[in-house]
C-alpha cells in the first residue's frame, strides 16, 4: 500500500474513534468467491431495475443489475458467486429527469436488449431474490421475465425494521452511511453490491446480520385485509392506521386494504369493527408468503 494511503488510513482510524467525526469509506466490491462447503450454504439473488418510470404497467425496464451471492443458515454471506448488468432500450426516450438521477443515456442503451434466458439461467439454482424495493422491483421483474414469478422474494427496505435497529431511515445510501460506507448510487449493479454489504452488516442490536432478520420476516405469512365499503368519511382513520388505497383498475377490489402479520390479524378485525364499521364484520382476507407478496399477481 502507497505511503500516502497508510496515511489516510491511519487518519481514518483515529477519526472513527473520535465521538466528533463519521468516517465513511468507499464500498469495495467484494471479489468472486464459492465457498469451501457448499452442502451447508443456499443461493439468493440481488436485484435492481432502473426504469423511464414509476408505473409498471407502461413504463419501461433501462437497466438490469443482479448480485448472485451464497449464504449460511445463520443469514451470514458466504460469498460472491456472480454479477449481471445489461441495458435495454427502451420503446421512448429516456425521461431527462430519469438521465439525470441515473446517469444512463439514449446513446447507452441504443442497440440493447437484455437476454431473457440468461436471466433465467442467472436466476434458476437461486432460492430468493431480494431487492431493497420489492414492491417495485419485483411488478418489473415479473413483466419482462416470467421466471421471476415463481421465485420468493423478500424486500429489504420493509421486511427489516431499520429505525429499530438504530438506522434514521430506509433508503438505501442512508442505511449504508449509517452502516460506514458510500457508493455510486442508482446505477443497478452499483446498488446491488451496496446492498450486499448492507445485508452482511451486523445489527448491533440482534448480533446477527441484517440478512438474518430479513429471512426471519420473509418466512413469515402476512395477511392482507381489505377494509371495502367502508364509510368515506373515515378514510383518513384508515390512513393513520396504515391502510393503502386501491383503485380496482388492476383487477382487485376497489378498496383500502392494509399488509400485516398473521398475528395481528384478531386486532386488525377488531380495529375495524370497533372503529370502522361500528358492527360485525368479516373482512375480505389474503393469505401472502414470499412466493407472492410483493407481485403484480396480488
Amino acid at each position: 500500500m502507497p505511503e500516502n494511503d497508510l496515511t489516510l488510513a491511519a487518519m481514518a482510524e483515529i477519526l472513527a474513534k473520535s465521538a466528533d467525526y463519521r468516517v465513511l469509506r468507499r464500498l469495495v466490491r467484494r471479489e468472486l468467491s464459492v465457498p469451501s462447503d457448499q452442502k451447508t450454504t443456499k443461493t439468493g439473488i440481488l436485484l435492481d431495475v432502473e426504469t423511464t418510470g414509476l408505473d409498471q404497467r407502461k413504463d419501461e425496464v433501462i437497466e438490469l443489475g443482479m448480485v448472485k451471492f451464497d449464504y449460511l443458515p445463520d443469514g451470514r454471506i458466504a460469498g460472491l458467486r456472480d454479477t449481471f448488468t445489461s441495458f435495454n432500450e427502451p420503446s421512448t426516450p429516456i425521461p431527462p429527469e430519469v438521465t439525470a438521477l441515473t446517469g444512463i443515456t439514449d446513446e447507452m442503451v441504443a442497440g440493447h436488449q437484455i437476454d431473457e434466458e440468461a436471466v433465467s439461467r442467472f436466476v434458476d439454482d437461486a432460492v430468493i431474490v431480494i431487492a431493497h424495493n420489492a414492491g417495485f422491483d419485483r411488478k418489473f421483474a415479473e413483466r419482462y421475465w416470467p421466471v421471476f414469478q415463481r421465485k420468493a422474494w423478500g424486500c429489504s427496505a420493509t421486511e427489516v425494521e431499520w429505525r429499530k435497529h438504530g438506522f434514521e431511515g430506509s433508503r438505501l445510501g442512508y442505511l449504508l452511511n449509517g452502516a460506514g460506507f458510500f457508493h455510486q448510487a442508482h446505477r443497478a449493479v452499483d446498488d446491488c453490491h451496496a446492498l450486499l454489504e448492507l445485508l452482511a452488516f451486523q445489527l448491533p442490536t440482534t448480533g446477527t446480520s441484517a440478512l438474518s432478520v430479513l429471512l426471519e420476516q420473509a418466512r413469515k405469512k402476512t395477511m392482507r385485509v381489505w377494509a371495502e365499503q367502508s364509510p368515506f368519511d373515515l378514510k383518513d382513520a384508515l390512513k393513520r392506521r396504515g391502510y393503502r388505497w386501491c383503485d380496482g383498475s388492476d383487477g382487485r377490489p376497489r378498496s383500502w386494504f392494509i399488509d400485516i402479520d398473521e398475528s395481528k390479524l384478531d386486532d386488525e378485525v377488531t380495529f375495524l369493527k370497533t372503529e370502522i364499521y361500528l358492527r360485525d364484520v368479516e373482512p375480505r382476507l389474503q393469505i401472502l408468503t414470499a412466493f407472492d407478496r410483493f407481485s403484480i399477481r396480488t
